[in-house]
């Protein structure tokens, strides 16, 4: 058994599936009525999803299910089922094929829980913004119903929530480590990251007559395999990453190769000692599988979750990842390489499929407030190559850029203007997980290919990263000139520190597309805090804010940053924190709306809260502790500086400064950070309540996927 070829068919290269004849869908049907309306006697596929059903590309649901259709077949759509029985699973037949599962653009616990473990009050992804639509770990949760319903159908799950848990992964909510999802959602096979070359491929073999069991060995999956194929060999993890003593290195990269062409395809030094094996070395990297710590093993030990995450993560380039085998018990799942990233011209043909770019029909008037931020808005490109620790983007969409065509991009912004009823003129974003990475890559391909860094711009720009912004500059002039386009927002977020590299760019954006205010995000002011975050210093905002503030000076307008910033991040003191509120108030900062730290699963950032190393750098037992701020109350206080302006916060503060030594900084002076006075009306009455949501089992859910992930707005 041999892994695929590295240049894959092109999604539209395929035959079609004989039941093209019935057309296209005006929307993809929910019901019997809808399937008879179309003359379907049954759907080949069903996906089911967490989210309500807009047919728009940002909704990933929509965009697997119109790709499904363009290949000539019948998809129906199953939105926010009622999980309590199977009956709601059972409303649009038996699929031919398969069951197409996910928990929705969102994971569906951050969907219902806040950092701090409270229930959301809402759902942005259901109508009328209305909670508990879905059920806590959706894909699971459906997968068994799926099950129970017809028992026979295969079953494929995928979306961020799949993604992101396709290996033994830390949960926050439960506080323990977990099984693989493929395991505690019995499904046949998973996908991860954007999912349509892999989709298209398993739906046209099952449609020939294969079995699931017997698709194995294709980029972008998760299955079972019984044992390591005959033709693989297997390397341990800990032989090229032992946990072992180590000198601080001057970044989290030293122990990489760099990115140079006369490295060979970022072997470790391990696998080359023999100079004739160097022309061999792709060879032998694809034939080679990397055998995780197993499931039990990073389950009681938080050391070796955290190696087994930097393992992981230094397998994600899909042109030299190896496929990665973590053993559960008595079972073996095999991650395969990350899939190939698709061309500008199959991601057109993506986004140009005939969505109705409307909520379904059945909704009627209700208000889907994800639609409402979304439908005047236009995914310029997926991806993103800044490798910020605790985000999760480059884990599910990778690190290479994957841009539409200038034409593709203008024709939707047509179609908005020309078809949309609620248009009045302005489009309110132009962008992707980052707003300014269009058409940015690495300047040699042999180098992109060769290279193993988690991010192109830390620490520092890599000098082969092309930073050129002229394509997106022509972009924006483009766009903006358009009959019936009154004004472009960027609403995306925007990395700054490459923003920078073109002034040009930055002249642009701040004339023309910023609405008075620019959200960008510099997380911390802390060096120590950056660096484990992986984010530029404050000089390069100093920097992008010397040019906004000219920018916007030389165009006549009155314009604002606002910075965002993260509290209780791994490695983050309260000393970090006080100086960070110190800097606000020297800045005259208020920050409105504060955001901490939630360990995602599979992000850097959440090996760093689970082991209490910092993973960035090889993890052994005798490596410095880093601070991780994990009591409720040590997480209140985190952010409490964040909002030193609220009285609400003054009483924690108060205290804490006192502990900390800092009384210095009570009184009522412009020097000092609080007041000594509580105004009153304004006593805190903020009570610590423990977490106590049980969880169900699946069997019995009480409580409330895409194949691919939404556009995240939160800047970079």
């Amino acid at each position: 058994m041999s892994q695929p070829s590295i240049t894959p068919p092109n999604l539209f290269s395929y035959r079609k599936y004989w039941a093209q004849r019935f057309g296209i869908a005006p929307q993809l049907p929910m019901s019997r009525a809808e399937m008879d309306e179309l003359g379907w006697d049954s759907c080949d596929v069903i996906i089911v999803s967490g989210d309500a059903y807009v047919d728009h590309p940002s909704f990933g649901m929509a965009l697997i299910g119109r790709m499904l259709e363009a290949q000539g077949f019948r998809v129906g759509m199953i939105a926010q089922p009622d999980w309590t029985s199977a009956k709601d699973f059972q409303k649009l037949g038996r699929p031919n094929l398969f069951f197409g599962i996910t928990s929705g653009n969102m994971d569906s616990m951050v969907n219902h829980y806040t950092s701090d473990k409270k229930i959301r009050s809402n759902d942005a992804y259901t109508p009328d913004g209305t909670a508990s639509k879905r059920p806590d770990r959706a894909t699971s949760v459906y997968s068994h119903r799926c099950r129970e319903a017809f028992k026979d159908v295969p079953i494929i799950i995928g979306g961020i929530e799949a993604s992101l848990r396709r290996i033994a992964h830390y949960d926050y909510w439960s506080d323990t480590v977990k099984k693989s999802v493929l395991l505690d959602s019995k499904a046949d096979l998973l996908l991860f990251g954007n999912a349509e070359r892999a989709i298209v491929d398993v739906a046209h073999r099952l449609a020939k007559g294969e079995k699931v069991q017997d698709i194995k060995f294709m980029r972008g999956t998760a299955h079972f395999v019984k044992e390591v194929p005959a033709d693989f060999a297997v390397k341990d993890s800990t032989d090229f990453d032992k946990p072992g003593a180590i000198a601080p290195p001057a970044n989290p990269y030293q122990e990489e190769p760099p990115c140079d062409k006369s490295e060979t395809a970022t072997a470790n030094e391990d696998e080359i000692k023999v100079a004739p094996l160097i022309q061999n070395i792709k060879v032998l990297r694809e034939k080679t599988a990397i055998r995780l710590p197993s499931y039990e093993t990073v389950k009681n030990d938080p050391i070796f979750y955290a190696h087994a995450s930097r393992v992981m993560h230094g397998e994600t380039n899909p042109y030299n990842a190896r496929p990665l085998v973590q053993k559960h018990g008595d079972r073996e799942v095999w991650l395969n390489p990350p899939p190939i990233p698709l061309t500008m011209q199959e991601m057109d043909g993506v986004f140009d499929l005939p969505y109705s770019r409307l909520p379904h029909k059945s909704y009627g008037g209700a208000n889907i407030p994800a639609f409402e931020m979304i439908q005047h808005s236009v995914n310029i490109m997926r991806g993103c190559f800044g490798g910020c620790s605790f985000c999760s983007i480059t884990e599910h969409e990778g690190r290479i850029i994957q841009s539409r065509s200038e034409d593709s991009i203008i024709k939707e912004i047509e179609a908005i203007r020309d078809t949309s009823p609620a248009f009045t003129g302005h489009i309110s974003d132009l962008g992707g997980p980052t707003a300014n990475m269009y058409r940015l890559a690495c300047k040699d391909k042999e180098i992109e290919s060769a290279c193993r860094k988690l991010s192109c711009v830390y620490p520092g720009i890599c000098p082969n990263l092309n930073t050129d912004h002229s394509s997106l500059i022509k972009l924006y002039r483009r766009a903006r000139g358009l009959k019936g386009i009154k004004k472009i927002f960027i609403a995306s977020g925007l990395r700054y520190d490459l923003a920078v590299e073109s002034p040009e760019y930055v002249k642009e954006l701040v004339t023309h597309h910023v609405g008075g205010y620019l959200k960008i995000a510099p997380e911390h002011t802390e060096k120590n805090v950056l660096s484990r975050m992986m984010k530029p210093g404050m000089g390069t905002y100093d920097r992008f804010k010397e040019m906004f503030d000219r920018f916007s000076k030389e165009a006549g307008k009155e314009q604002y940053l606002i910075p965002y910033f993260i509290a209780a991040h791994p490695g983050t003191t309260d000393n970090d924190m006080l100086e960070l509120a110190l800097w606000l108030k020297r800045n005259n900062f208020r920050a409105d709306q504060v955001q901490a730290f939630l360990p995602s699963p599979m992000s850097i950032a959440t090996a760093m809260y689970h082991s209490g190393k910092d993973s960035l750098k090889k993890v052994t037992r005798e490596a410095e502790n880093i601070s991780i701020p994990k009591s409720v109350k040590q997480r209140r206080l985190q952010k409490a500086f964040l909002r030193y302006h609220d009285p609400k916060n003054w009483d924690l503060l108060r205290q804490a400064l006192k502990d900390m030594g800092r009384a210095d900084l009570i009184g009522n002076g412009k020097h000092h950070l609080i007041p000594s006075y509580q105004p009153k009306g304004f006593e805190s009455t903020e009570k610590t309540q423990p977490f106590k949501t049980k969880y169900t089992d699946f069997a019995k859910p009480k409580s409330k996927t895409s194949f691919s992930n939404s556009k995240n707005r939160r800047p970079r």
